[in-house]
């Protein structure tokens, strides 16, 4: 069994606490008080009191980083070179309707620059974490993207855009460019959980337009550090202010690039985001 290393621990920690809480108000979902926070986005307490409990634990290892967290925004720690980025639950969507696909999500944010990561679903009791240089785990067994090389074999992932929000005929063209080639596309709603995915070999590739820094800040370690590539989709290196991402294994990134840029329509799908 691989040797966790103490931030890695810490965060470890900190995800499975906050996640005794959601799974008990997940199993009473019905019950749960929600507010709107915007169209087909919601705030539930379960949220809340997962970010109060997270953003505790990780301030009481490491009282001097900052924070970037979903609900709460950013606050600047004593060192300003590093930082949590933290969305307590990825994919508020899905848990709200019931549905058992959901994550928390814990970045180190060191000097612009990702170097842990923590993608928890605690539903399937699955841990995926990674640090800069040391690999990639789900609950402690090395995972490597996939080897495959022929886009007419590949499943790819992606995020739709919904009630409220423009870009829907952008995002058909692209589309329609991936459903042409590939085995198939899959939308689950939690883009934490399918950059994971690339990373565990599970999916080949995945975009998608207007995410948050915390939706995509650990998946973006996870894959490079199974072996994949992460860029914006028209090739530039992500940052976690990148308008769009697209993230696959070496073989296939320049493949579905010129799918999604060269065939589909360019800019003609602003922000969107997962649930």
């Amino acid at each position: 069994m691989k040797t966790r290393s103490p931030l890695i621990n810490v965060m470890t920690k900190a995800a499975f606490k906050a996640a005794r809480g959601l799974k008990r108000d997940f199993g009473e979902v019905e019950n749960l008080q929600v507010s709107r926070k915007g169209p087909a986005d919601f705030v539930s307490a379960a949220d809340l009191n997962a970010e109060k409990t997270l953003r505790e634990e990780l301030a009481r290892a490491r009282p001097d980083f900052g924070f970037l967290m979903e609900e709460s925004g950013a606050s600047e720690g004593r060192d300003p070179r590093r930082r949590w980025v933290v969305d307590p639950l990825d994919g508020t969507t899905n848990f709200l309707h019931g549905l058992p696909h959901w994550a928390i999500s814990i970045a180190v944010e060191e000097n612009n620059a990702i170097i842990a990561a923590l993608v928890y679903d605690p539903i399937k009791d699955e841990l995926f974490t990674a640090e800069r240089g040391q690999g990639c785990f789900l609950n402690d067994r090395r995972l490597r993207v996939s080897s495959r090389r022929n886009l007419a074999d590949a499943i790819f992932a992606t995020g739709i855009p919904f009630k409220g929000l423009d870009g829907h005929e952008g995002f058909l063209t692209e589309l329609k460019g991936v459903m042409a080639v590939s085995a198939g596309v899959r939308r689950w709603g939690t883009a934490s959980l399918d950059l994971a995915y690339i990373a565990a070999g599970r999916y080949d590739g995945f975009w998608e337009r207007g995410l948050h820094p915390w939706d995509f800040a650990a998946g973006i370690l996870l894959v490079r550090e199974a072996g994949g590539m992460v860029s914006e989709l028209n090739g530039k290196d992500i940052r976690l202010d990148s308008p769009s991402i697209l993230a696959s294994n070496n073989a296939l990134h320049s493949d579905l690039q010129r799918i999604l840029i060269g065939k589909g329509t360019p800019g003609a799908a602003p922000a969107r985001r997962s649930a």
